[in-house]
């Protein structure tokens, strides 16, 4: 059965739909509650947002009216009753009756702020913000073993619906050769919000979110998250990200040696052409009987294989997380290793004093990098790089590390990162199957 069946199951067996709160009423966050208020079995009952009108708007563009304001117990008791609640605080609506929690919010500070206060709250958790994940997903995944709680990234961004496509290759019997997905547009790495504000007002974009697609910073990102979570390598720094299309895909991801372009099998790369927005996988047949069926089913010459998905749905299809994890109990992306990281890199010559202005900006893009050689040249992660100061010039086109910047302590992602560096360094995070005492990662930390 698919998971409205199931989720109409439960809420006839339990008396009440799944409870769902959601934090961040923007764009993309109004799209998420009219689906979710779409769905059988389950009910969006929480929305936080800094600005409550609009959290209040997007349950009512979704068609909820009753919409309760007031103090934590009038909250609390609106939902009891089967109403909704708006609040203007996101972690304070992890104390709220709620099962799942859902971030929305597009800050990588706040996704992790309100991901550690639900696993600790013993909720589980989804985020639609990936460069959370891709900083400090380790160290989520590791809390949430311990609570009990689950921790996601949400469906519906390319690294998920990757996943899944790996997911099928393996589950038919084929090799993974390379995963990876299409960039809409040609990399420009030294782009910047005010050099796209015309592009983007013509596309009705926030220039920032336009200029971390443009500057490479978004693809990097998913793609190193795709490697962690997945255990593959990226191909190489930056990787290759050719011109290819989706006829052309397996004859450019294979091995130098059969004529593509991959040093190596088990690989994360993206490619620019008609491949987007889709994401793709291939596969290599290893027993000739298999490669003979695929080929006369017209996958192809083989033995290298394509399996394409055209499109990623976003907030659509980002529903389907709460299936998987309230029915099934499984997360739909979570890392299972730390195989890659996203760097900081200098935009434009950048000089002691200036604070760095983080993902989108005028000052850095991101870079993956495979995680070993980002923690031998002790490189910044870009989801770090808004809580930083240069302490000392930072030439264009150079990955700033820790020793050029002095971090904002205070900042919760900041805290959880030095943590998961810690814990990684000492071989405490292997992203395994077993818990890790909550005590076990604090006193890790304060080592």
């Amino acid at each position: 059965m698919g998971y409205t069946s199931r989720l109409v199951e439960r809420e006839q067996r339990l008396g009440r739909p799944v409870r769902v709160g959601l934090v961040g009423a923007g764009q993309m966050g109004t799209g998420f509650i009219a689906q979710i208020a779409r769905q059988k079995g389950v009910d969006v009952v929480a929305v936080a947002d800094v600005a409550i009108e609009r959290a209040e708007t997007a349950l009512r563009k979704a068609g909820i009216e009753d919409v309760t304001r007031g103090d934590e117990a009038a909250l609390v008791d609106a939902i009891e009753a089967g109403g909704h609640v708006v609040l203007d605080d996101g972690l304070a609506l992890t104390r709220l009756p709620v099962d799942m929690v859902i971030e929305v919010s597009g800050v990588p500070e706040v996704a992790a702020k309100v991901a550690l206060a639900s696993l600790l709250a013993g909720k589980h958790v989804a985020l639609m913000t990936v460069e959370a994940d891709v900083t400090v997903g380790l160290l989520l995944q590791a809390v949430a073993k311990q609570t009990g709680a689950i921790y996601t990234v949400c469906r519906g961004d390319e690294p998920v619906e990757c996943l899944k496509l790996v997911e099928f290759v393996e589950d038919i019997g084929l090799e993974v050769v390379m995963a990876g997905k299409g960039k809409n547009n040609p990399l420009r790495q030294d782009a910047t919000p005010e050099s796209l504000a015309e592009e983007a007002q013509q596309k009705g974009m926030n220039p920032r979110m336009l200029c971390s697609f443009v500057d490479g910073t978004k693809t990097m990102i998913e793609m190193a998250d795709l490697a962690n979570a997945t255990g593959l390598e990226l191909t190489r720094r930056s990787m290759h990200g050719p011109e290819a299309s989706v006829k052309t895909l397996q004859d450019v991801f294979k091995p130098v040696e059969d004529g593509g372009i991959l040093e190596a099998s088990g690989v994360v790369d993206y490619a620019t052409g008609d491949v987007a927005p889709g994401v793709f996988v291939i596969g290599k047949a290893t027993h000739p009987v298999v490669h003979e069926e695929l080929s006369y089913l017209k996958m192809g010459k083989g033995p290298y294989f394509s399996f394409y998905r055209p499109y990623h749905l976003a907030s659509v299809e980002a529903v389907l997380s709460i299936g998987e994890v309230m029915v099934d109990g499984q997360p739909s992306l979570a890392p299972r290793a730390w195989k890659a990281d996203v760097s900081a890199m200098a935009k434009r010559d950048l000089v002691a004093g200036e604070r760095i202005d983080g993902i989108g900006g005028e000052h850095v893009y991101g870079d993956a990098v495979p995680a070993a050689e980002a923690r031998a040249g002790r490189e910044l992660p870009i989801g770090l790089a808004s809580a930083a100061t240069l302490v000392r010039d930072v030439a264009k086109g150079t990955a700033i590390t820790y020793d050029d910047v002095a971090l904002d302590e205070s900042r919760t992602i900041v805290v959880l990162r030095r943590l998961q560096d810690l814990l990684l360094d000492a071989g405490v995070l292997d992203g395994g199957d077993a818990p890790i005492d909550l005590g076990t990662l604090v006193g890790a930390g304060a080592r």
